[in-house]
């Protein structure tokens, strides 16, 4: 008799969405969206200035194919592009809060246990030497 082969259970049910929305820059794009509304690519680049230009429309075509943002082009010249979320990005808002809140009252537990940690594993030699970058409380513009 053959085997039937189970489909694995995904044991983190968010996964997907968090590869979606919590990519390098795309969460940044969807703030200043959601912060913003309505901006042009100069105006969006001038709120993340250090992403490059190419990074920021890699990011802005992603989010477009996701449905998560839109892009409308105005036949003027000189052509003006705009960028907002659409209502299936406005409805991770309220997600964005919940993280902006759960940063501002633990992220200083965080570090702190970051550099417990640190300083424990440098005098024990057990961190492998692997440095993990600090977290870091973003600016909210």
């Amino acid at each position: 008799m053959p085997q039937v082969r189970q489909q694995p259970v995904d044991p983190c049910p968010f996964g997907p969405v968090v590869d979606l929305v919590f990519g390098r820059w795309t969460a940044h794009v969807l703030w200043v969206l959601a912060y913003h509304g309505r901006v042009r690519f100069k105006e969006l680049q001038g709120y993340l200035p250090e992403i490059t230009p190419k990074v920021l429309t890699e990011r802005l075509r992603q989010l477009e194919r996701n449905g998560l943002v839109a892009r409308t082009y105005h036949r003027e010249i000189p052509p003006r592009v705009e960028y907002e979320m659409t209502a299936l990005g406005q409805s991770l808002v309220p997600v964005f809060r919940t993280l902006t809140a759960w940063s501002d009252e633990h992220l200083d537990e965080v570090q702190a246990a970051q550099r417990d940690y640190d300083r424990e594993h440098a005098l024990t030699g057990t961190a492998g030497g692997v440095a993990a970058e600090p977290v870091r409380a973003r600016d909210r513009a």
